[in-house]
């Protein structure tokens, strides 16, 4: 092959040549006026594959529908799965703590009953929303995840009633799904108000006889449910075969195929199928990239199913046994009992987050953005915290701020923070805001069958 010689520049051209050299480095990062700006590689999920959701049968699906929405399943059946898991607020309630039992109304708007049935104190927790459960990468549940499938266990599942779990449980969420009716707070009602209540009080649970047995002998009472329970599973013949983990797959069934949310702007953004917003796609680059979100907010449904402390401020009456006189909720570690894991808590998806206001386990943060800035320095956020943000219906027995008004109770959750600070501007921020935007599947928000207008036991629905 034939070689050209060398090409030797004399030293003007040399110097020529570093001017251009030094011209292309610089100038390289512009792009010709009105061209978008290059993005930076990043790990994107992949969509579908391990987090694949399954359709379950329809005839379930239906029948786990009029089980959502009915109160029979509640002790004094004045309250149903719905109550706080309304479509109408994202699958949640639409405030930071709510009234299960003793409580009147919807969302916001629920207040304490007028009677003598009043509630004895908030519930605990902020109502978590149900998108993607059906997902096998959800095999934990609750704030603290206290509920997990532990394939150790005789029924598969680690929950707090431990030897005492049955069989019969399609998986964690149909278990999930049925332990708020054992909380005399949620759904059970409170001492000797109902034959469900005075179970639970005598610790009468999963047993013989118990509240789970009395729950099931309400639905194996109703001819329609009976009828279309023998329709659901070849199993049931006669109205004595429902069992209550029948209840609770239904239900399941329901939440898996209702509230299924994976065909957001994202989703068809990851399948080539659309394109971003211009400041969502940079709110995309700072959420796997500066911003550092996907550390934890990672996987299709931006969960890493973990949980991590990061200072979130603590409102309300706290995770505590009757016994127990202070309002802290220390998260993980009551399901552990490991210190490093107090004050942890679950890795919340961000699926359709726009719509599941307010956030955190207490829902201290009424906005999307107010959150956002707490991640980016959750130690000052937690000092400097607005009660204005809290949405907190009117309850004049209430002690909510028993935590924030402690130094002692805040220095703890600060010095158990591990998130570092970082920041961001607010275009930044802004830009965030519009790539979580993205994440919103406007078909699961209202539900693909909808909210039924009658219910078979004839209670009303809200």
């Amino acid at each position: 092959m034939h070689r050209y010689p060398p090409i030797r520049l004399t030293p003007p051209l040399q110097r020529f040549g570093k001017i251009l050299a030094l011209l292309t480095v610089v100038l390289s990062p512009l792009t010709a006026v009105g061209e978008p700006a290059p993005t930076a590689a990043i790990d994107l999920p992949r969509p579908g594959a391990a987090d694949a959701i399954r359709t379950p049968p329809l005839a379930t699906v239906k029948l786990g529908r009029l089980l959502f929405y009915d109160p029979v399943l509640s002790g004094n059946k004045n309250i149903a799965c719905a109550t706080c898991h309304h479509p109408r607020f994202g699958t949640s309630d639409g405030v930071s703590l709510s009234f299960g039992e003793g409580g009147q109304g919807l969302g916001p708007e629920r207040r304490p009953s007028d009677g003598e049935n009043r509630p004895e104190q908030r519930i605990a927790r902020n109502s978590p929303a149900l998108f993607n459960l059906g997902a096998a990468a959800f095999s934990s549940l609750f704030h603290d995840g206290r509920l997990e499938a532990d394939p150790t266990r005789p029924a598969g599942i680690r929950t707090p009633l431990e030897d005492d779990m049955v069989q019969g449980f399609t998986g964690v969420l149909s278990a999930q799904a049925m332990f708020p009716v054992l909380s005399g707070d949620e759904m059970a009602g409170h001492y000797s108000e109902n034959a469900v209540s005075t179970a639970v009080r005598q610790g009468l649970l999963t047993h013989q006889g118990g509240a789970w047995d009395i729950i099931a002998g309400r639905i194996q009472a109703i001819p329609d449910y009976v009828t279309q329970f023998q329709q659901a599973y070849e199993r049931i013949e006669q109205a004595a075969d429902i069992r209550f983990t029948d209840i609770a797959n239904a239900i399941a069934d329901f939440l898996i195929f209702e509230f299924r949310a994976d065909n957001s702007l994202f989703d068809r953004y990851l399948r080539g199928q659309a394109s971003l917003p211009p400041a969502a796609q940079q709110g995309l680059q700072l959420f796997y990239g500066k911003a550092g979100c996907s550390q934890c907010h990672s996987g299709v449904y931006q969960t890493d199913h973990a949980f991590h402390a990061i200072a979130m401020p603590q409102l309300g009456p706290g995770k505590h046994a009757r016994f127990e006189s202070h309002q802290r909720d220390t998260g993980r570690m009551r399901v552990t009992g490991k210190i490093e894991d107090i004050y942890k808590f679950r890795t919340p998806s961000l699926r359709n987050i726009t719509l599941t206001a307010p956030y955190g386990h207490a829902g201290a943060y009424a906005t999307l953005a107010a959150v956002v800035r707490h991640h980016l320095d959750p130690v000052a956020s937690l000092y400097s915290y607005d009660r204005r943000q809290a949405i907190l219906p009117d309850f004049p027995a209430a002690q909510d701020w028993w935590v924030l008004d402690s130094p002692t109770e805040l220095a703890a959750i600060a010095t158990a923070n591990s998130l570092p600070a970082t920041s961001l501007s607010k275009q930044e921020i802004e830009q965030l805001l519009a790539f979580l935007a993205t994440l919103t599947d406007p078909v699961s928000q209202t539900g693909r069958l909808g909210i039924p207008e009658q219910v078979p036991s004839g209670l009303p629905v809200e």
